[in-house]
């Protein structure tokens, strides 16, 4: 699997760097985000959702679990699972239940469910650097190649 780092020191940096990302996505895509609160998971996946072509206000998933953008192309799913340990609160979720092969996941709080995550999801870790400086670890096949620092 290709690991690739970039740095990034602004919210508008990360934006950019993650529609390079979203732009290259394709339906089965499934992004794990790995790192801690507030480092920026929801406002990678606004960049996401631009590179993808869909509206880019997007909202923390928090209390509803997951947020849904569709768009004429891909539709994205994003998940968050601060509050899910395991296989059978993640069944409970509904979860299993949203077509994956119609579109991308994007998942905050991977850690909290590492067992269940599919062979070759695309791992995307973001570390703080700074109040505006990320650290951001994206593992994933070629498509990603040209995007590191």
């Amino acid at each position: 699997m290709l690991k690739i780092k970039k740095t990034t020191s602004s919210p508008e940096e990360t934006i950019a760097f993650a529609q390079q990302i979203g732009a290259r996505l394709r339906a089965g895509d499934v992004i794990a985000y790995f790192g801690g609160l507030g480092v920026g998971k929801t406002t990678f996946t606004r960049g996401l959702a631009r590179g993808m072509g869909l509206p880019d206000v997007v909202s923390s998933p928090t209390f509803a679990i997951v947020q849904e953008y569709h768009g004429e192309g891909l539709s994205l799913y994003h998940f968050d699972m601060y509050r899910i340990e395991g296989a059978l609160d993640l069944e409970s979720t509904g979860f299993y239940d949203y077509p994956l092969d119609e579109g991308v996941f994007a998942i905050e709080w991977s850690e909290n469910i590492a067992a269940e995550l599919p062979e070759g999801c695309i791992r995307i870790t973001i570390d703080r650097l700074s109040d505006d400086g990320r650290q951001i670890t994206v593992e994933g096949d070629e498509r990603f190649a040209d995007l590191g620092d």
